[in-house]
């Protein structure tokens, strides 16, 4: 009876997250937001009993490994490329300028919120908050049909990507040292933080490659959902493998991620899919377990309150923007705009909760204040910049409308030829409005059109209007990239 209950009880969380997610899309919340208030919801008053800390810390890196992973997976290395500099530098001078500056602010103000806070214990709790958030970010710009200008979507989902390792290393040399008696000894610490990187960047690449030549070579076609779970065993032991080696399991698997996503692969379709359904899942697992931890009257004690209503704002309006202008100051490809923008994007999320769980499993004194004023710092970034991500883009000009694509196509990967939609303008039609009398590469061939909302095959006879819409096969993609730019045609989607 006890299984079936577990069953019911976790179905129902699952229900009502989907249900609160549709709620957020459509109300502009964001939607893990509402996943963790479910959680809250469900397990005030002890609803759901769910109080193992441990297991909490375990889903979180398993959720972690997947998001990081398929992150990567998602993002390509030719729209990092340009961005690859300051993101970077966000990624790891960022974060610890914020947690200095946070920690600073934290030890100043402790004695009158009626805490006493020693400083390397203001460190520690500001190094949990100071990686953003790759879920939320993730979650926030993908949802969103909206572009954004001067490839800030790349940088911003590069950086959220890459500091959580940053954040981990602080964290857990943080830890260590507060365990020890708090005295701060830098240069072995530092020895390890380059130690980490550097083999996690290393092992990362290294099982990237391989990752890939396993897909490729492994012959299990006669059963093609092998294939995610082969893809999904190569991510775990890409994280393990690498702590094990004493390097950095969360770098290591974004690292891994990027490789994939950017290497030709097999069943590339099936396996994004797949890992998409299994990212969202982990991510409401994941918020719901989050919710389900906190203890509301705690989180309600004026010392808890009056700190993370106070670290929340100054993170928010001075913290953050401070270290994000620091780090993009030498880099001037970006307006002042867009620096104020990717300022505003600094959103706390999981992250930030799962490294203030580590205090506690390492039985850290005040480790549950520790985590009190984290979840509601998480709380009150998620509500104030997360309900302006897109809002903030229009506001300052950054945002554009990304127009919806018409023809929607899997490709099988063996095929070398690539789908294009294009949309027909009047510069295609000064020579003619017939399409014969369209002058594109010879290799090239439209085999599809859109008109309003009816599809239909051409000949060469057919008249195209302006606003058509062309799903067009080339052998030579770059050639017919090239001729239609010189018509004029900017929004061209890549099938």
């Amino acid at each position: 009876m006890l299984n079936e209950n577990f069953l019911l009880v976790g179905a129902l969380l699952l229900f009502t997250a989907v249900l609160a997610g549709k709620a957020a899309y459509r109300f502009g919340a964001p939607t893990l937001l509402l996943f963790l208030g479910v959680g809250m919801l469900f397990g005030y008053n002890d609803f759901v009993s769910f109080e193992s800390y441990d297991f909490a810390q375990f889903i979180g890196m398993v959720a972690m490994c997947i998001i990081l992973f398929s992150g990567g997976m998602d993002t390509k290395f030719s729209e990092i490329r340009p961005v690859l500099g300051p993101g970077i530098v966000m990624a790891t001078f960022g974060v610890i300028l914020t947690a200095l500056i946070v920690a600073s602010f934290i030890y100043l103000i402790s004695p009158y919120v009626g805490v006493v806070i020693s400083f390397p214990m203001a460190l520690l709790l500001a190094a949990t908050m100071s990686s953003t958030d790759s879920a939320s970010v993730f979650s926030i710009l993908r949802s969103k049909k909206q572009g954004l200008r001067q490839n800030l979507r790349p940088l911003l989902e590069l950086e959220s990507g890459s500091n959580d390792p940053m954040a981990y290393i602080l964290t857990a040399m943080l830890v260590s040292i507060i365990s020890e008696g708090g005295n701060i000894d830098w240069w072995p610490s530092i020895r390890m933080f380059v130690i980490q990187m550097v083999i996690g960047v290393t092992l990362g690449y290294g099982f990237g490659r391989a990752t890939v030549w396993v897909l490729n070579h492994i012959n299990i076609r006669s059963n093609p959902s092998l294939y995610s779970v082969l893809l999904l065993a190569c991510a775990f032991f890409t994280y393990s493998f690498t702590t094990l080696a004493y390097g950095n399991g969360y770098l290591a698997v974004y690292i891994a991620g990027l490789v994939v996503g950017n290497f030709r692969i097999v069943y590339r379709n099936m396996l994004t899919t797949f890992f998409d359904s299994f990212t969202w899942l982990l991510q409401i697992i994941l918020f719901l377990a989050l919710g389900l931890l906190v203890d509301i009257d705690e989180l309600l004690n004026p010392d808890v309150l009056f700190m993370g209503c106070a670290v929340g704002i100054f993170m928010i309006f001075i913290a953050r923007p401070i270290s994000t202008i620091a780090c993009m100051a030498p880099f001037r490809t970006f307006s002042t705009k867009a620096r104020l923008y990717v300022s505003w994007v600094g959103l706390r999320g999981a992250v930030p909760i799962i490294f203030a769980l580590y205090p506690i499993s390492h039985d850290v004194a005040n480790a549950d204040y520790i985590f009190n004023v984290v979840f509601l710092v998480t709380i009150i970034s998620l509500l104030i910049q997360g309900t302006t991500v897109s809002a903030m883009a229009n506001w300052l000009g950054l945002a554009y409308e990304e127009p919806e694509q018409t023809f929607k196509l899997t490709v099988p990967d063996h095929i070398r030829s690539e789908f294009s939609e294009i949309e027909v303008n009047k510069e295609m039609l000064k020579g003619g409005d017939t399409l014969k009398d369209i002058h594109l590469p010879g290799n090239t061939l439209v085999v599809m059109v859109c008109r309003d909302t009816n599809y239909f095959v051409p000949k060469g006879y057919t008249q195209l209007l302006t606003g058509d819409k062309l799903l067009v096969v080339s052998d030579n993609n770059e050639e017919l990239l090239e001729k239609v730019r010189d018509l004029g045609i900017q929004n061209i989607h890549k099938m």
